[in-house]
């Protein structure tokens, strides 16, 4: 229809972008595809002869993929770590309930339904939208002297139905078992912490210093001022308590109830309301968010800094992100968290240059350690694994590596003193834009030969049966997870679509229950799902060929 050119490959790409965000907002029933949509944008744009350049179709589609689970890796790589070793074991249990569930039927399936364990593979790629797989069959196809062509066209052909597949799983999902209360945002999950007002009257406690009393209680707890009759003190950990000291007290909600035991007495006075106006409960102590704005305080632990002895503040509560935590002394400060000091005001002057506090700083987002983040997670997939038993190596591949970058980066990114802050409007910025761009490319290649691979004698059969694997173990698990109530909503949403390497599914969970539970099972389980998927379609190949 045009020449193809640098010029012609951005319009046509922008077209199938902007056409399908505008579509993905139409709403059917409360239902709505969002990204998505993008994806089916491109094929009917490819089946109605749009095209560009091959070369550059390629580089889009992958430089989409990679910006996206990088980006996705970075944004929940701070939780990810925590989150594993709190639930991310039984997180991975359930995808591997999935995997197993589509394995076991693809290989019950093969025979009776006259299709080949070659093509068998590659529906079962398609139904999981894992592209790395296909590239691990066709590899071991190769190794083999076989043929790659059908395996790929397989994937081709039952792509779309495994996008949408998930979807209406987890839409199914939400008719049959959720509750219209259990799709509101739970904004007080992030914040663990809680501010409790207590009064000693403890006499084992009377005349210890509050350092000593920390390593007495091995509970973490910030005391952040002390009214001592008329006289309101910032304290330092050598202060003594008294008998009739009143106490407010930062520490995490679960340990309220200890600290209450221990000091004796709790205030009944709710200190966690936001229109608590903190510089007006006493004229002599303030309280200030300053914004960590200096690159050099970039991973140093709040112990290092000395605060109460050089600026004689204290700092109860670090904002990092959607998360609100505890200002421990192995806390670790990381470029653009929002620290909440307390002091007198002449002493929160002279800290707010410390921290720098400059907001239009950490407004900017750090392009160079993104792009350079990208690059250590593209070389991280290149790296070859080879496994007992297996005559050629593995490889994460441009999907598995960026994401286990992102995470890497993300989560110990400020222990190596690398800026890795990205304001959350770029984050969310780009990990929209690479999406994008990776279901634009990837719709407009599959939609040139989309129609006469659907008219192939096999087509209907091998639709058919790629949607079986689609919808069946994401259902199954989903349906035992959800019904015995071993995990909410939110979470089984983004582990089926992490199980099922899916983000458009996870683009609709975030959509429909507008928090981060999503985002953060979908990151728990996917380098490991992504990593089986791989490693299962090299080892049916090799083994049963």
């Amino acid at each position: 229809m045009f020449q193809n050119s640098a010029i012609q490959a951005v319009i046509v790409i922008a077209l199938i972008i902007s056409c399908g965000m505008a579509l993905g907002k139409l709403h059917f029933r409360g239902v709505t595809l969002g990204v998505a949509f993008v994806f089916f944008t491109g094929i009917l744009a490819g089946h109605l002869g749009l095209s560009i350049d091959a070369d550059v179709l390629q580089y889009a589609e992958t430089f989409g993929l990679v910006l996206f689970v990088y980006t996705l890796g970075l944004s929940v790589g701070p939780t990810f770590f925590g989150s594993l070793r709190r639930e991310g074991l039984a997180l991975n249990i359930w995808s591997l309930a999935v995997i197993a569930t589509g394995t076991i039927m693809a290989l019950i399936l093969y025979r009776p339904l006259g299709i080949s364990l070659p093509d068998m593979i590659g529906l079962l790629c398609g139904a999981t939208t894992n592209t790395p797989a296909l590239g691990a069959e066709q590899q071991a196809l190769a190794y083999l002297g076989q043929p790659t062509t059908s395996p790929a066209l397989a994937t081709a052909v039952t792509y779309p139905l495994g996008v949408l597949g998930v979807i209406l799983a987890i839409l199914i999902l939400r008719q049959l078992f959720v509750k219209p209360a259990d799709l509101k945002p739970k904004t007080d999950d992030d914040d663990q912490t809680s501010v409790t007002q207590y009064l000693v009257t403890n006499p084992a406690i009377s005349g210890r210093s509050i350092g000593e009393l920390r390593r007495l209680l091995n509970t973490h707890f910030i005391v952040s001022r002390i009214w001592r009759n008329d006289q309101v003190i910032v304290p330092t950990a050598t202060t003594r308590l008294k008998d009739g000291d009143n106490l407010l007290v930062v520490t995490n909600k679960d340990e309220t109830k200890t600290l209450e035991m221990f000091f004796g007495q709790r205030v009944e006075k709710d200190w966690n309301g936001r229109e608590i106006d903190w510089n007006h409960i006493d004229s002599k102590v303030g309280s200030r968010i300053l914004v960590v704005s200096r690159p050099v305080l970039n991973g140093k632990k709040l112990r290092q800094l000395q605060l109460r002895n050089t600026y004689g503040v204290n700092v109860s509560r670090i904002h990092r992100g959607d998360v609100t935590l505890l200002a421990t002394d192995d806390l670790r400060l990381e470029y653009g968290d929002h620290v909440i000091v307390v002091g007198e005001p002449k002493d929160l002057d002279h800290v707010e240059s410390f921290f720098g506090n400059s907001v239009k700083t950490v407004s900017e987002p750090n392009l160079g350690s993104i792009f350079l983040g990208m690059i250590f997670g593209l070389l991280l997939g290149l790296l070859p694994l080879q496994l007992p038993g297996m005559h050629s190596p593995i490889r994460l591949g441009i999907a598995g590596g960026p994401i286990i970058a992102g995470l890497i980066v993300g989560a110990l990114g400020p222990r190596l003193h690398f800026i890795s802050y990205t304001t959350r409007s770029a984050s969310l910025m780009l990990r929209k834009l690479g999406l994008a761009l990776f279901l634009a490319c990837l719709g407009l290649d599959a939609g040139a030969g989309f129609l006469d691979t659907v008219l192939r004698p096999e087509g209907l059969l091998w639709i058919g049966t790629g949607f079986a694997l689609t919808l069946v173990p994401v259902l199954l698990v989903g349906a035992v997870a959800i019904f015995t109530h071993r995990m909410d909503y939110g979470t089984i949403s983004g582990v089926l679509s992490g199980a099922m390497a899916n983000p458009m599914a996870l683009t609709y969970a975030n959509d429909t229950i507008n928090d981060r539970t999503p985002s953060v099972a979908y990151a728990a389980v996917y380098p490991l799902a992504m990593f089986l998927r791989v490693i299962i379609a090299q080892v049916i190949i090799l083994t049963l060929t």
